[in-house]
């Protein structure tokens, strides 16, 4: 997508927030975004701060995430003219989310001097994670939120704050996209409903299902396909604002 293309479909999604019967015919809540591998490697080799940009816009009738590239300081690339999107589009294929736990079980015995036994006993180490695991269950209640409440939500965003607090763009931790072990086929992304404690309210967010090549672990670590939460601005616009 090109920089005229993008600023209008960001454009033509600004224009929407405030009209639930535009939303509710460009949003139907069982669709979702989909990024295969060689999509990502392009987001991964423009991006260079620890979250990329993903503005929603509105493009040939449709709504799409539109990745823009943001420097090590976390402002737009602006050297940038070509932006990687995806298109919000029914689910093709059944999605698997899967989450394995490995427990290690240490045992121990001591022998004395004299080769009897004077101690012996067990560990179990619970499984840690090292990647931005998130937990299958919260994650696939949700995306159930969303799909039987999402325009709900809509429609009280559009009637009582004419549109205000609804999402413009996601900011997204690049280990939700990139991550070298197991290797990722490719992302499929789904929005997702989920109550924040600090802004004391349901916001939506967006939930990404990994299809990897190889999906394995070793020792005490849990090994998942569920990802992170992107953070919705507004509320959440911590990062500094698209060069503005």
């Amino acid at each position: 997508m090109n920089e005229n293309d993008y600023k209008i479909a960001v454009a033509e999604w600004s224009k929407c927030l405030s009209d639930y019967h535009l939303i509710s015919n460009l949003i139907p809540t069982n669709y979702i975004f989909e990024l295969p591998a060689d999509k990502i490697e392009k987001i991964k080799e423009k991006n260079k701060y620890v979250d990329v940009c993903a503005e929603v816009g509105v493009f040939n009738g449709e709504v799409v995430l539109i990745f823009i590239p943001l420097d090590e300081k976390g402002y737009v690339d602006k050297s940038v003219v070509e932006y990687q999107y995806t298109v919000l589009a029914p689910l093709k294929h059944d999605i698997i989310l899967q989450q394995s736990k490995e427990f290690t079980v240490v045992k121990n015995a001591v022998l004395s001097s004299n080769l009897t036994q004077i101690d012996d006993n067990t560990n179990t180490f619970f499984p840690v994670s090292d990647q931005p695991i998130l937990d299958q269950d919260i994650a696939i209640e949700a995306i159930g939120r969303w799909r039987d409440e999402g325009m709900e939500w809509f429609f009280r965003e559009c009637t009582e704050f004419a549109g205000a607090r609804i999402f413009r763009k996601f900011y997204i931790p690049m280990e939700d996209l990139c991550h070298p072990e197991p290797k990722i086929a490719g992302v499929k992304c789904s929005f997702a409903l989920r109550y924040n404690d600090i802004y004391g309210r349901m916001l939506v967010t967006l939930i990404f299902i990994s299809f990897q090549e190889l999906l394995q672990g070793n020792s005490a670590k849990t090994i998942s396909n569920t990802y992170d939460w992107a953070k919705p601005c507004p509320p959440i616009c911590r990062i500094p604002e698209l060069g503005s």
